[in-house]
């Protein structure tokens, strides 16, 4: 994915950057709401766990995930807020916290958006992610942290993944997949070698650069949801945390 370089003073952003948000403050800003639209559409999820931990069925889950983000998107909140917005997981989380409160109070059957809804939810496939783990003891905001950091580290192997099938090595990426978290004696070299008709010494090097790379998108898909570099390295250590437990 091109980025734009962000420097200090920068009037330009790369599109999908929280940081193009908080620099902005102005959803009338079509790279500030493209960009506010990206980042909601690849974590509604987090925010459906995080509701249906709440105790709500999945149909009132769907229904006020959905309503959340028509009302997120579509209120220029940020033009009133603080610029210092730290990281869009924790915005996000404070922001849906604040709308159930407030729509606990108010809610009515008709629902926000004049039925324009932001994003279709897979409702299916949403029940069936959130089932794998609902077995596990975790507060509501310990299971959004957790979908968080799935729903980012699934975008860095999506786009990594999209690499290597692009350079034709589809099925080595599959087999490096496996043995990512790992140390580098679980990859099977001898296996793997005859194979992909590789030498010893290059696919060692070559699943050395499959990590390398790894990281590399890790870090880059992380700052896309901070505002500053400087809160790249903590929200990795973070992440790396919640996925370890």
């Amino acid at each position: 994915m091109a980025e734009d370089r962000i420097e200090p003073g920068a009037a330009t952003f790369a599109t999908t950057h929280w940081s193009a948000v908080v620099a902005a403050g102005d959803l009338a800003s079509e790279r500030c709401r493209a960009a506010l639209d990206g980042l909601c559409r690849a974590y509604w999820f987090p925010l459906y766990a995080f509701l249906r931990r709440k105790g709500l069925s999945p149909e009132e889950a769907q229904d006020l995930t959905q309503s959340f983000l028509a009302d997120f998107l579509a209120r220029n909140q940020l033009s009133r807020a603080d610029r210092t917005l730290g990281r869009f997981r924790s915005f996000l989380l404070a922001s849906i916290e604040n709308f159930l409160h407030n729509e606990r109070r108010r809610r009515s059957a008709q629902k926000r958006g004049g039925g324009q809804l932001p994003i279709s939810l897979d409702t299916v496939s949403a029940e069936a992610r959130f089932g794998a783990g609902a077995a596990e003891p975790e507060t509501p905001a310990t299971a959004y942290d957790r979908h968080w950091a799935r729903a980012l580290i699934e975008r860095v192997m999506e786009r990594l993944q999209g690499e290597w099938e692009a350079q034709g090595r589809g099925a080595l990426f599959h087999e490096f997949h496996q043995h990512l978290w790992g140390d580098a004696t679980s990859v099977p070299y001898a296996e793997l070698c005859a194979r992909f008709d590789l030498t010893p010494v290059n696919l060692r090097v070559t699943f050395h650069r499959f990590r390398q790379r790894y990281r590399e998108l890790l870090r880059e898909t992380v700052a896309e949801t901070v505002a500053t570099e400087a809160e790249v390295e903590d929200e990795v250590r973070f992440l790396m945390r919640v996925v370890s437990r």
